[in-house]
């Protein structure tokens, strides 16, 4: 008999103790470094190499395959050679040699395709903060019609009460795994990982600390930057009354996303409608990606981080005609704040699930000995926050020029 050995936090191998079919639920959650994801991932490729198996793979919202576990799923075969051999990882599938099968669902626009879904023997919930009491009441019936059938849930804790902290922290069910794992938790925890890690323990302040990395609830704080101005809640822009639409993309680097939206102006308020983020996006591939996700992206004048000419110049050549870089300036950060801040509101479409929580996490430096509030920004969580910016860049310098022609007309 041939054995094969796979590396798990002790938290996760607690998990999966019992065998297929011993829970309906699994579930873990806390914050970024845990291994969690990469981790469930690994078990269902696992699952699914010792049995054939129909695998669903579901969240909130997902709009195109990046946006999926498929990476994740991805990686964790990549790292073992057998489990290599056994799969064929297609750019939008993944099968095994044996016949299991892994399907790619987004519940808010697709829960009528899921729940048609037939023989469904394991259903993997990401990001299941996100996910809304009704998705849960659809999904439920559909995903334990299989003899053994599971749903395994995996999220970072956000809001206290939230349906999925409800149904799997606070009361779990019945037949139900459920465990907390945090950074502190995973053994194989990357030494690179935790240097950021320490970086944003000095500068965050000790909330948003706490919710990014040790799993606790996201709470109010005079640190956030935006503090008081957001709100979520659905619209339909366009018409004589709106100024707009308004498009700005903030280019990807290294580990950072790749960020795009597209805002109005009404009301004294800015409109968020759409967004594209995503990590690892190639300067070929950003054109199709932005034009499937933002309407217009490619007729109208978007403005862009001026530190990348080259990049783009590439876009204004391939696809994005009128891609402008955007006019920086000492300070133009803390402006671009300041007029955001100017506005009634910022409202955001709930499908702008980045930006959302951009705009929960973008805080100002506080200070580790006194708690006081730096003026300065953390560089961390703004990539959508930034698109913003470049977008209204425009009406931001309009706003300095006005006060400095007030200013020395005063003199």
């Amino acid at each position: 008999m041939t054995t094969a050995r796979v590396e798990l936090p002790p938290k996760i191998l607690g998990v999966f103790k019992e065998p297929r079919g011993a829970y309906l639920y699994r579930g873990v959650y806390g914050g970024r470094g845990s291994g969690k994801s990469f981790s469930m991932a690994l078990m269902a490729a696992i699952w699914g190499f010792i049995e054939p198996l129909r695998v669903l793979c579901t969240r909130e919202l997902q709009v195109s395959i990046k946006e999926s576990f498929h990476a994740e799923l991805k990686a964790a075969i990549a790292a073992y050679p057998w489990l290599a051999a056994h799969y064929d990882v297609g750019v939008d599938y993944l099968r095994g040699r044996n016949g299991t099968e892994f399907l790619f669902r987004g519940l808010r626009n697709n829960i009528t395709a899921v729940k048609s879904t037939a023989k469904i023997d394991l259903t993997i919930v990401e990001e299941a903060e996100d996910v809304p009491e009704s998705a849960w009441l659809d999904l439920e019936p559909t995903v334990f019609r299989q003899p053994k059938a599971e749903m395994w849930v995996l999220w970072n804790p956000r809001l206290d009460n939230s349906p999925v902290d409800t149904r799997f922290r606070k009361r779990p069910p019945d037949r139900s795994k459920i465990v907390e794992i945090n950074w502190q938790d995973n053994p194989f925890f990357p030494p690179e990982l935790d240097e950021l890690r320490r970086r944003q323990e000095a500068m965050m302040d000790p909330g948003t600390y706490a919710h990014v990395w040790d799993g606790a609830y996201l709470t109010k704080s005079d640190a956030q930057v935006l503090a008081g101005k957001v709100a979520v809640r659905d619209f339909e822009a366009g018409g004589p009354a709106w100024d707009g639409p308004y498009y700005g993309l903030d280019f990807g680097f290294a580990q950072d996303p790749t960020a795009a939206v597209r805002c109005w102006i009404k009301d004294s308020r800015v409109w968020v409608d759409h967004e594209a983020q995503a990590k690892g996006l190639e300067i070929d591939a950003t054109t199709d990606f932005l034009a499937q996700l933002i309407p217009g992206v490619q007729q109208h004048t978007m403005r862009a981080d001026s530190a990348r000419p080259e990049s783009i110049s590439y876009l204004q050549r391939h696809g994005l005609p009128r891609v402008v870089p955007v006019a920086k300036w000492p300070g133009s950060v803390n402006d671009g704040i300041a007029h955001l801040r100017s506005y009634a509101e910022i409202v955001i479409h709930p499908r702008c699930k980045h930006l959302i929580k951009e705009t929960s996490l973008y805080s100002y430096r506080v200070d580790r000995l006194t708690g006081d509030i730096m003026p300065d920004v953390v560089d961390a969580w703004n990539h959508g926050i930034d698109a913003v910016r470049y977008a209204l860049n425009p009406l931001i310098r309009q706003r300095d020029s006005g006060a400095a022609a007030v200013r020395i007309q005063g003199l």
